[in-house]
C-alpha cells in the first residue's frame, strides 16, 4: 500500500479513537492490519437470500461491534446467488444496493469492512465452466467499488475446495487479480489457499510476486470434533456430542504450533497473514467454547495475525440478535489480551 494510504488509514483509525494501532511491513510495503480484530457478518448476505438462514444485517449490529473496541467486519457475500447465468452475468442492482449499504454502516461505525465472495458451488464443482462468469463478477464488483477508501478490502474467494485443486485456483486467482487491479490498482486483496483455506495447503499456494498488496489468509477450526459437534451440515457430528476443550498444555501446544506453521509460511515469502474465520458452534459447553475461543485469540494476537471471528449471531455468535445482547463469556474470550 503507497505510502500516502497508509497514512490514510492511520488517519481514519485516529478519527474512531484508535490511532494506536501500529504500522507492520508488507512485503517492503506499507499496511496496518496487525492489531485489527472483528467479526464475519455471517449467515445474511451469503445466504440465498437474506433472511433466509435466519440473520437479517441491522444497524444496530455494526454500531454494536464499534462500540466493543472491534474495527474489522468481514462480509460474506453471494454475488453468484445474484447475478445473471449468461453473458454478461449482470448483478442485481437491488443487491447491490443492499452491499452498498453495508458498506456505508461500516465506514460510518469507522469499521475495515472485506467484501468476501462467499460460496460458489458450482465454480468448485466445474471451474472450467464457470472461470468466466466468475471473472465477469468479479470486474462488476471491483469497478462498482473501485471510489471506496482503502478501509475496504476484497477477498478473492471464500474455501477454495473440490475441483478447484491447487493447480486449478493458482491460475485462476492470477486472473482474478489482474481483473481486480484493472481498477484497483492499490486495494488490499485478500487471497487464501485451497483445501478450505487450512494452514496446510499454504504451501501449495502460488501469489504473483509483484503484487505486494495481498492478504494471505487461513480458517482455524481445530480441533473439529470440537469446534462443529452437532453441526447438521457435518456428517457424523452427531457421534461428537460431548466433545470438550479442557486447555491442557496438549492442547493449547498444538494451537501453537499451527500458528506458528502460518507465521511461517508468512514469514518465508514476506506476506502477512489473516485468520479470517474460526470459532465452535453453539451445541459445545460455553466453558469449552470461552477456553477454545480465547486460547487461539490469544496466540493469533501473539502471532500478529489480525482475524474475524466466525461469526457475529447466528450459530457460532458471541450476539444474541433476540434479546439483542452479547453473550459474555465469548466476548469476553474474544477481547483477552495477548499471552506473554
Amino acid at each position: 500500500m503507497k505510502l500516502f494510504s497508509l497514512l490514510g488509514v492511520a488517519v481514519y483509525f485516529s478519527l474512531a479513537g484508535m490511532a494506536g494501532l501500529v504500522a507492520q511491513p508488507m512485503g517492503g510495503q506499507g499496511n496496518s492490519t496487525e492489531g485489527l480484530h472483528g467479526f464475519n457478518l455471517g449467515n445474511a448476505l451469503e445466504a440465498p437470500q437474506e433472511g433466509k438462514w435466519g440473520v437479517t444485517l441491522k444497524e444496530e449490529y455494526f454500531a454494536a461491534i464499534a462500540q466493543k473496541g472491534f474495527h474489522l467486519l468481514r462480509i460474506p457475500i453471494s454475488w453468484p446467488a445474484h447475478a445473471k447465468m449468461e453473458a454478461p452475468y449482470t448483478i442485481d442492482p437491488a443487491f447491490f444496493q443492499r452491499v452498498d449499504w453495508a458498506l456505508a454502516q461500516a465506514k460510518t461505525n469507522h469499521l475495515v469492512a472485506i467484501v468476501d465472495f462467499h460460496h460458489y458451488g458450482q465454480l468448485q464443482e466445474n471451474p472450467a465452466s464457470q472461470k468466466e462468469r466468475y471473472l465477469a463478477i468479479w470486474k462488476q464488483v471491483a469497478e462498482h467499488y473501485q471510489a471506496e477508501p482503502d478501509t475496504v478490502y476484497f477477498e478473492l474467494l471464500n474455501e477454495p475446495s473440490g475441483k478447484l485443486d491447487a493447480v486449478t485456483w493458482n491460475q485462476l486467482l492470477v486472473k482474478a487479480l489482474a481483473v481486480v487491479r484493472a481498477t484497483n490498482p492499490t486495494r488490499t486483496v485478500v487471497v487464501g489457499g485451497v483445501q478450505w483455506n487450512s494452514i496446510g495447503a499454504l504451501a501449495k499456494l502460488d501469489l504473483p510476486d509483484n503484487d505486494r498488496n495481498l492478504l494471505v489468509t487461513f480458517h482455524y477450526y481445530d480441533p473439529m470434533k470440537f469446534t462443529h459437534q452437532g453441526a447438521s451440515w457435518m456428517s457424523g457430528s452427531k457421534e461428537w456430542m460431548g466433545t470438550t476443550w479442557q486447555g491442557t498444555e496438549a492442547e493449547r501446544q498444538k494451537v501453537d504450533q499451527d500458528m506458528d506453521k502460518a507465521a511461517a509460511w508468512g514469514k518465508e515469502h514476506h506476506r502477512p497473514i489473516f485468520m479470517g474465520e474460526f470459532g465452535s458452534f453453539e451445541k459445545g459447553d460455553m466453558e469449552s467454547r470461552t477456553r477454545w475461543t480465547k486460547y487461539v485469540v490469544q496466540s493469533a494476537d501473539a502471532h500478529g495475525f489480525p482475524w474475524t471471528y466466525w461469526e457475529f449471531c447466528s450459530g457460532f455468535g458471541a450476539y444474541n440478535p433476540v434479546t439483542n445482547q452479547w453473550r459474555e463469556p465469548l466476548l469476553e474470550a474474544l477481547q483477552s489480551p495477548a499471552k506473554q
